[in-house]
């Protein structure tokens, strides 16, 4: 943009000069206007308040000093002739500046605002789309659901049917791998007769595989009821019987009386050797520090209490294999440091 031009500078002047003026000599008369002057009438302008100015031809004057003063000074700029003169002073005005580039850059920016609205907008819409579909695949379609037909129940052992274990697996069928509670029908599991640990794991894409520890029995006790209650090592109850199992001794201790006799009595059984366990028959206790056990051969073992088991059984061992011990028909372990033998 070009600037405004700027303002010329003008003398103020009276009527055009004539003869007369151009003779005139007396003090305090205007100058003659030179010929560029005299040729056009001088533009008249405004005049800010407390300027001087020198009017040509006016006899009120001040003098020449004063009218040479005022002449030498700027003045305003003339307005166009026949313009109206504003009341205040003039100011240059510069024109609105449009710049094209700006505009375009603005444009392109908002173009590029919408374009990457819209790219969110999309990949927003497709995530909650695919989010959806793998939602409803895991947790709602029937591609994952449990069938009962494969089920895998591994450790049963002798006590645990299972077909019981399965029943309870049953409820389950058809209900998407995903949304199994793995936990809580583990904890059903755990009440099954029999069961004395269990674990679930999901086989995909429709199984389950159940591995149980069974309660196996490791005595029987004479029950008037039922024939025989089969307990385990730890005196849980975990089925009953009509006839002792081949193997499992015959433990005669009070099933109603003190707990502790019979936690004794099964603690002898875990820690008792080998050899001595095959030629077990029989258990009894009245309390858990009157332990006695039967052989085969008719041979009775005063046990005592089930401290210090490991050591009364190996004791037990090397009187049998002397004269003595295989004569006797009593052996009293229950200081196994001071043996006695009875015939």
């Amino acid at each position: 943009m070009r600037p405004p031009p700027r303002p010329r500078r003008v003398a103020l002047g009276g009527p055009p000069a004539g003869p007369a003026a151009a003779g005139s000599s007396r003090p305090g008369s205007p100058r003659p206007a030179s010929p560029r002057s005299a040729s056009a009438p001088a533009p008249t302008a405004e005049v800010p308040t407390g300027a001087r100015t020198s009017t040509g031809g006016d006899p009120t004057a001040s003098g020449p000093g004063e009218g040479r003063g005022a002449a030498s000074r700027e003045a305003v700029p003339a307005q166009a002739a026949g313009a109206p003169v504003p009341d205040r002073a003039w100011r240059p005005v510069r024109p609105a500046v449009v710049s094209t580039r700006s505009a375009e850059r603005f444009a392109e920016r908002v173009r590029v605002r919408r374009r990457l609205t819209r790219r969110r907008a999309v990949v927003a819409g497709s995530v909650a789309a695919a989010v959806a579909v793998v939602g409803w695949v895991l947790l709602g379609s029937p591609l994952l659901a449990l069938d009962v037909d494969e089920v895998v129940v591994e450790g049963q052992g002798t006590v645990v049917e299972p077909t019981h274990v399965t029943d309870v697996v049953a409820a389950y069928d058809g209900v998407p791998l995903p949304r199994l509670d793995t936990v809580g029908l583990r904890r059903q599991v755990l009440g099954v007769p029999g069961v004395r640990a269990a674990e679930v794991t999901r086989r995909w894409p429709h199984g389950l595989r159940v591995v149980l520890v069974s309660r196996e029995p490791v005595a029987a006790v004479p029950d008037a009821s039922t024939g025989f209650a089969l307990l385990d090592r730890e005196g849980v109850r975990v089925g009953s019987a009509q006839e002792p199992p081949a193997g499992l001794p015959v433990v005669d201790v009070p099933l109603d009386g003190d707990a502790r006799t019979i936690t004794a009595v099964l603690g002898v059984l875990e820690q008792l050797p080998d050899e001595l366990r095959a030629e077990l028959v029989g258990v009894s206790a009245r309390s858990r520090d009157t332990v006695r056990l039967d052989l085969a051969d008719g041979t009775v073992v005063e046990w005592g209490s089930a401290d210090r088991s490991a050591l009364k059984g190996r004791v037990l061992l090397t009187l049998r294999a002397t004269e003595a011990g295989r004569s006797a028909s009593v052996i009293d372990v229950s200081a196994p440091t001071l043996p006695i033998t009875r015939s």
